[in-house]
């Protein structure tokens, strides 16, 4: 049975599908029965801009085990990516 219950995330930002790319605003976030991968359930995202009506979509279903190493991943490019482009702390005079 599908449960049909979708995390909302608030984004900024754009992502490229298959007409291109577009602006999105929404991520809808979901464990449940995949449409396409080979899985009982799948880590679902499909990323809208809801401020455009939301008919434009990129998907992706991953295995729960391969959403936690991409959490993991999200997290360790932040992390190095904000300590490496951090301003220069300035000399004090």
């Amino acid at each position: 049975m599908c449960s049909y219950i979708v995390e909302k995330a608030a984004l900024f930002g754009s992502a490229k599908g298959p007409k291109g790319w577009m602006q999105i605003d929404t991520a809808n976030v979901y464990f449940d029965h995949p449409y396409h991968a080979p899985l009982d359930h799948a880590l679902g995202i499909d990323f809208i801009c809801e401020a455009e009506g939301g008919r434009d979509r990129v998907a992706i279903e991953i295995s729960a085990e391969s959403a936690r190493e991409l959490v993991k991943k999200i997290l360790a490019a932040l992390a190095s990516g904000e300590a490496a482009h951090a301003a220069p702390a300035v000399a004090a005079k």
